[in-house]
């Protein structure tokens, strides 16, 4: 065609599909995965690095399932509050949106049972339930909050099955840090609910509750952990830096809960979870918290150019 430009249809579909999945919040999956495994490793665990590595890519495509289907869901009503999105924008078929995230979920569970074998799977598909119960009907209130909630706090779990660890066999710090996120996650979505017409204060303080149970699930795991001083000392500065970082956004959403803040302040909320992770992690060593710190390098870069929320 003339005045085509090569490449920039195919540029143009790869921005749509990333901005369907939410590119930079399935960066922030793997993080949830390195905290459950560095506290069994914590706990005297063994963890090999091909398992690990299979499962923190399979909880990309679970997230990427799951925001998947959201949209496909929410097709009509983004039409009139978020017409941009890419459904309601034409820019991805919705035929093709609710065929491409079922894929994508079970994709993530073969790749769980292939790279870490059944009870990866059984981790994998547990996720999976959580994304289709959130998906299929359960958003929009209070169960809704909840459930997104707990499937990120599977996540968590999802990652202690990389190791040799059974579900009878799990640290208390492994079971109380998937309840801190979970905490966390359905406090942000209570807040999010809101976000397109503007949040209340209300819905704001959830989220608040959220981060002070978050910060101190954190704070606790940290300090409790048998480790050395610069363990510790790195795993309270990470603590103390997720606090202050979604605190701030929080702040000013209490202040203004207007979309022009409660947008960004969930955005800030969700690439602020990395550091959460990253905080949980330093109970195994800073190694640890490392490996999950440096995905909100991407994450952050990523969030410049497609939308987190």
């Amino acid at each position: 065609m003339p005045g085509t430009v090569p490449g920039v249809g195919a540029r143009r579909r790869l921005a749509a599909y990333a901005d369907l999945v939410r590119a930079p919040n399935c960066v922030t999956a793997p993080p949830d995965v390195v905290a459950g495994a560095a506290l069994v490793v914590a706990a005297g665990g063994r963890v090999a690095p091909t398992p690990l590595a299979g499962v923190a890519v399979s909880s990309m495509l679970l997230y990427a399932g799951g925001t998947t289907l959201n949209d496909y869901v929410d097709a009509a009503a983004d039409e009139s509050d978020r017409p941009d999105r890419p459904i309601p924008s034409g820019r991805v078929p919705r035929a093709r949106a609710g065929p491409l995230g079922v894929a994508f979920l079970c994709g993530a569970v073969a790749l769980a049972a292939a790279v870490a074998g059944t009870r990866a799977a059984i981790g994998g598909t547990a996720v999976a339930a959580g994304v289709l119960a959130y998906d299929g009907g359960l958003k929009g209130g209070p169960a809704g909050w909840v459930a997104m909630g707990a499937t990120r706090g599977l996540n968590v779990l999802f990652g202690t099955t990389a190791t040799a660890a059974t579900l009878r066999s799990l640290p208390p710090r492994a079971l109380a840090a998937a309840g801190g996120v979970a905490a966390y996650i359905a406090g942000v979505t209570c807040m999010a609910d809101g976000e397109a017409g503007g949040a209340t204060r209300r819905s704001v303080l959830v989220a608040v509750l959220g981060l002070v149970a978050g910060t101190a699930v954190a704070g606790a795991t940290v300090l409790t952990a048998d480790r050395s001083g610069v363990s510790v000392a790195f795993g309270v500065a990470l603590t103390a830096g997720f606090a202050l970082v979604a605190g701030r956004g929080l702040a000013f959403a209490l202040r203004d809960p207007s979309p022009a803040t409660v947008g960004p302040a969930v955005g800030t909320c969700i690439l602020g979870l990395v550091v959460f992770d990253a905080a949980l992690a330093a109970a195994a060593g800073p190694r640890w918290a490392l490996a999950a710190l440096a995905c909100l390098g991407p994450a952050y870069v990523l969030s410049r150019s497609v939308e987190v929320s």
